[in-house]
């Protein structure tokens, strides 16, 4: 059987000194629930891993969110997308010709209707330097000064709440990578 490239996103993993989990523990309970070619990326719960065609993103989620807490005493939310997500994701931002600094870019991932709504009444609103805009899948935040001083990146976290994360481009961009044809995934952190 022929398999498909997944991403894990974990929210708020290895954030100052909470939630500290080392990425080799977090590869072997990915694989422990039957996931394959699983690798991460830097150290903050980004997870590439392999698995059959057309398997159920929110399933995947749920499962390593359950496993998190029972084995590794740790609770986060867990976003899972496949490559025609991610690359959603990638192809829809329009901020990319204003940010000229794509540690400063970052992509917030939106988990239905309710938090597209409220990131789509944020996008109407005057930034200053600072830019919102919406795609598909993800809200786009440009931070010229950085994400703790954003206003417009502060707004969205509050308004989306703890059912989203968020990752800078240039991780968007090296998960997408990791996604492509052909390219095996390897450990980077």
């Amino acid at each position: 059987m022929t398999s498909q490239r997944y991403i894990a996103l974990l929210r708020g993993i290895n954030v100052g000194r909470a939630k500290r989990i080392a990425m080799a523990d977090l590869r072997k309970l990915v694989e422990s629930l039957g996931f394959t070619g699983v690798r991460s990326l830097l150290n903050s719960g980004n997870v590439v891993f392999d698995a059959g065609p057309g398997a159920d993103t929110a399933a995947a989620a749920a499962a390593i969110e359950e496993a998190l807490v029972l084995r590794l005493g740790v609770a986060a939310r867990v976003f899972v997308l496949d490559r025609a997500a991610l690359a959603d994701i990638i192809d829809d931002n329009p901020l990319l010709d204003l940010a000229d600094d794509h540690a400063r870019l970052f992509a917030f991932m939106l988990a239905g209707e309710a938090q597209r709504e409220v990131a789509a009444c944020l996008c109407a609103r005057a930034w200053g330097p600072e830019a919102l805009a919406l795609g598909r899948r993800a809200a786009y935040v440009w931070c010229p000064e950085g994400l703790l001083d954003s206003a417009a990146a502060a707004a969205l976290g509050k308004g989306l709440g703890d059912g989203a994360t968020s990752r800078n481009w240039k991780t968007m961009t090296k998960l997408h990578g990791l996604c492509s044809d052909g390219v095996q995934p390897v450990a980077l952190d």
